[in-house]
């Protein structure tokens, strides 16, 4: 017996006890109104799933206009019903008037039995698959609504991070393509997610892809997906990340960091609009919102041959600078008591203030690592606080910048960290050049950068 509630509408009773005694042994619930006057008043109108209506309920009326009618304000009322149209004067342009306007089917009178059972079970079937499409749209908002959580907020009044943001404000509103520069740490993906919040495609999901931790043998099956069989490990079809982000944004981060192969068959999908999967010659289109972010310098990249001019200008049509910790003059002290609330409360430790001492060694403090090394450099302060006042000598300032000027490292991770450092510094932040200088792979390198930070 199938799940489904049924109502029938007729007002002829011997059509109705024939329906129900035809019907009940098939479906869940099966209902009869001999009076369509009724329908606004039915109990639990909206449950239903199938309704037979008759389509004349007048004597010596044999038009059809009162079921075309009643399947009109049935459609008003509930629109995910099946409805099913019933009548003993069939036309065809009256079966097209009635599909047309919403019914799923048409019987003629006298039915056929078992050609009316399948018509029911086909309204059935329609009335599932719109279900699960219904399921599905609401389980696909629901995870838009998960994936595009963002527990971090861009705080700060300063004029310059003001200046930015009031550009982000206008930006926004458009579908341009926008690449984020800054330092690392200073919230260059909290400025792509502002981006797409305030975006007509809000609503949509926001893909964010590192792409410096994507290997080169990798990078065209994570970011246009494969089919099956494509390759040794391949054991089923998979959207890309293009794909993923379709009718909504895709971020691109560290978009610096990819070599000059990657970045041609990068240029090829932004341009086109289209991906190919690996694996397939079945091109996809894709509609996306582009957001790029790196912190080197690719006008320098572009004049040293290290990244494309064109794919630069593809991305770079809008460009917003992140400006660093140390040029947002109190944000400091706004991000340092924003995230001592989080922390506090997160380990227990409420009434915890910093005095002013240690505000204004905050305050003096170069912040290279900026947003990121302040939010760590407050939680480890939290972490080992022992008393209700956090003072100078709790948040290591001085100690850390020791590393590097004073002592020197005293621990191998200290080291590499130094090296890595001075060879950034030494090539203006390219991190090709500085992987290269230092004998090591540039994914090597972003991991070694990565794994500092955390």
């Amino acid at each position: 017996m199938m799940d489904a509630h049924i109502l029938v509408i007729d007002d002829n009773k011997s059509v109705l006890s024939a329906l129900e005694i035809l019907l009940q042994f098939e479906y869940k619930s099966v209902q009869t109104l001999s009076n369509p006057n009724q329908i606004s008043s039915y109990p639990n109108f909206s449950s239903l799933d199938i309704i037979l209506l008759d389509m004349n309920f007048s004597a010596g009326v044999n038009t059809g206009n009162e079921g075309l009618y009643w399947l009109r304000e049935i459609k008003k009322k509930a629109p995910h019903i099946s409805v099913i149209m019933m009548t003993a004067y069939g036309a065809i342009d009256l079966a097209v008037e009635a599909l047309k306007d919403g019914a799923s089917d048409f019987i003629l009178k006298p039915w056929n039995n078992e050609r009316l059972l399948t018509t029911v079970k086909a309204a059935y079937e329609l009335r599932k698959t719109q279900k699960e499409v219904v399921q599905l749209k609401e389980k696909e908002t629901h995870l838009k609504q998960v994936i595009n959580q963002n527990p971090n907020y861009i705080m700060g009044n300063s004029k310059a991070m003001n200046r930015v943001l009031h550009l982000v404000q206008k930006v926004a509103k458009t579908d341009v393509n926008v690449l984020v520069t800054g330092e690392n740490g200073t919230g260059k993906e909290l400025i792509a997610r502002e981006l797409h919040k305030l975006s007509p495609r809000q609503n949509e999901v926001f893909i964010s892809v590192d792409m410096g931790s994507i290997s080169e043998n990798l990078f065209e099956s994570e970011l246009f997906g494969h089919v099956k069989g494509s390759f040794t490990d391949a054991k089923e079809d998979r959207a890309g990340k293009f794909e993923a982000a379709h009718g909504g944004t895709l971020f691109l981060d560290e978009i610096g960091n990819l070599s000059l192969q990657m970045q041609a068959k990068l240029l090829s999908a932004i341009q086109n609009r289209v991906v190919v999967r690996v694996g397939s010659n079945k091109p996809v289109p894709i509609d996306i919102r582009l957001i790029c972010a790196t912190n080197c310098n690719l006008d320098q990249m572009v004049t040293d041959g290290l990244f494309r001019e064109d794919l630069l200008y593809r991305i770079n049509t809008i460009r917003v600078e992140v400006p660093p910790l140390r040029d947002r003059e109190n944000d400091i002290l706004i991000l340092a008591d924003f995230y001592l609330n989080r922390f506090t409360h997160k380990y227990g430790k409420p009434g915890l203030r910093i005095n002013q001492p240690a505000q204004d060694q905050l305050m003096a403090y170069a912040w290279p690592g900026n947003v990121r090394e302040l939010l760590h450099t407050i939680e480890r302060a939290v972490i080992l606080s022992e008393g209700s006042v956090l003072k100078a000598d709790d948040f290591l300032l001085d100690a850390r910048t020791a590393i590097t000027v004073d002592n020197g490292p005293s621990t191998l991770e200290e080291m590499e960290l130094l090296m890595i450092t001075n060879a950034l510094n030494q090539n203006e932040g390219n991190h090709s050049a500085a992987a290269e200088q230092l004998g090591i792979s540039r994914q090597t390198l972003y991991n070694k950068l990565k794994k500092s930070s955390k």
